[in-house]
C-alpha cells in the first residue's frame, strides 16, 4: 500500500485522538473541582439548583437548599462549584465590585437630547394622550365634564380588573 491511500485513515486516526483527549481533560478538571468542594461553598447543580454544600463524603454531597431544606446529591450532580462573590451576586442580589463613583446612566435618552430650556418648558404644560374628537377643546384646557369622565373610566378599570365589584 501507499503512503496516499493510508494519509486519510491516519487523520481521521489523529482526529479521534485529539478530540477523546480534549474530553478526557475536561472530565478530568470536573472530578478536580467536585473533589475541591468544600463545606460553606455555593454550588450550582447540573439541573440548575443554587446551594451551599453542608457536608462532603466519597460519592454524595449534603446541600443546603434554604432554611431546613437539606438535600443529598450524587457528587456527579454537581455542575460548578461558584465563588462566593458569584454565588451572593446570582442568589442574594449582592454586587461586591460596583464602584462607587461609576458613572451613572440615565434609563432614558430625553436627559441626553433635550436642552435645559426644553426641559423647563415641557414640565410646565403636561400631555394628554387621550383620545379626542376634532370638535372638542385643545387638550391644555380642561372641560366641565372632565371630573365625571375619569370617575366613569375609573369605575369601569376597577370592574374590568376584578375590582371589589365584580367578587
Amino acid at each position: 500500500m501507499s503512503l496516499v491511500t493510508l494519509l486519510p485513515f491516519i487523520v481521521l486516526i489523529g482526529a479521534m485522538f485529539l478530540m477523546t483527549r480534549s474530553a478526557k481533560k475536561k472530565q478530568q478538571q470536573a472530578a478536580n473541582m467536585r473533589n475541591e468542594m468544600q463545606p460553606g461553598s455555593g454550588v450550582r447543580t447540573i439541573g440548575g439548583m443554587y446551594a451551599t454544600v453542608k457536608e462532603v463524603n466519597d460519592d454524595t454531597v449534603l446541600l443546603d437548599a434554604g432554611p431546613g431544606v437539606d438535600l443529598l446529591f450524587a457528587k456527579n450532580s454537581i455542575g460548578a462549584v461558584l465563588t462566593d462573590d458569584e454565588y451572593n451576586r446570582i442568589v442574594h442580589g449582592i454586587e461586591h465590585d460596583l464602584k462607587s463613583d461609576a458613572d451613572v446612566v440615565p434609563d432614558d435618552a430625553s436627559s441626553l437630547t433635550e436642552s435645559d430650556a426644553t426641559a423647563a418648558a415641557s414640565d410646565e404644560q403636561p400631555v394628554d394622550l387621550g383620545k379626542k374628537d376634532a370638535d372638542d377643546e385643545p387638550a391644555g384646557e380642561p372641560t366641565a365634564d372632565a371630573a365625571p369622565a375619569e370617575a366613569k373610566a375609573d369605575e369601569q378599570a376597577k370592574k374590568s380588573d376584578g375590582g371589589s365589584e365584580a367578587k
